[in-house]
């Protein structure tokens, strides 16, 4: 019988969500930033660190109920983003949404918003391919994440040679178990993973599972938090409190690694 040794546990990185382009010209630490905060603006912010390009996708799906943007003007936005803005580290897909709510609005099912996600991909990666634009996979079910695994691999997407591979519709859940347990069984089968916006309790028990992951939960809580100067009353807008927000976690994640090695 051969025994295979599990995969190696990733180096965790952590994007900073920020809706604030400008951050990124002045944070020293990585930044995930919507596409839906950078289109259309003439002037783009320069990086300073590496970044994550959200596509923006639950939005223009809960908002929409479909993309506005076809593939070719999404490449071209990502390629914009590379070459003004710089030190892009990965851009999610337009991939396709599976909560519940999201399916009411587009009016489709599960299945094909899988088949969407899939195509689109597969459209990108054939318009721009040097553009470090990642799959992501999308489902509700165990089951029907394998199912969108399988997806891509019937379409040429050998999800175990991507760099990164997002998983998504994982940051509204009311329960842990299935996202972590889903993230483990996907990590074992290869797949590095970028875990869109998982909750900071998700990432404290999943750490070992994960490549990266992003979160914009910082700026939720800040609402209910009182300012931290005259300048401000709360601190969902506030730099200061983000950072404070993310070495929190980090310390978080470092301290499950001490006892969990």
């Amino acid at each position: 019988m051969t025994i295979t040794a599990p995969p190696p546990t990733p180096a965790f990185e952590f994007f900073l969500g920020a809706h604030h382009p400008a951050w990124l010209e002045t944070a020293d630490v990585p930044l995930c930033v919507s596409h839906r905060r950078l289109t259309g603006r003439r002037a783009l912010p320069r990086a300073r660190h590496s970044w994550f390009l959200d596509s923006g996708g639950f939005s223009e799906l809960s908002l929409h109920g479909g993309w506005r943007q076809d593939a070719r003007t999404y490449a071209a936005a990502v390629r914009r983003y590379h070459d003004e803005v710089g030190q892009l580290h990965a851009a999610a897909q337009q991939d396709w949404m599976c909560e519940w709510d999201v399916l009411r609005k587009t009016g489709k099912t599960l299945k094909q918003h899988l088949e969407l996600t899939v195509a689109n991909f597969v459209e990108l990666r054939s318009l721009a391919p040097d553009l470090p634009i990642i799959p992501v996979i999308q489902g509700w079910t165990a089951a029907s994440y394998f199912q969108c695994v399988d997806m891509f691999d019937k379409a040429g997407v050998d999800l175990t040679k991507e760099p990164l591979v997002g998983v998504g519709s994982i940051c509204r859940r009311p329960r842990l178990d299935l996202p972590v347990i889903l993230l483990a069984d996907l990590a074992q089968a290869g797949i590095r993973i970028h875990a869109f916006g998982f909750k900071k309790a998700g990432l404290k028990i999943a750490h070992k599972s994960v490549a990266s992951a992003d979160s914009l939960a910082w700026s939720y809580g800040g609402r209910h938090e009182r300012g931290c100067s005259e300048s401000h009353q709360r601190e969902n807008n506030c730099m200061r409190h983000a950072l404070w927000w993310r070495q929190d976690l980090l310390d978080h994640i470092t301290d499950a690694q001490r006892r969990c090695p």
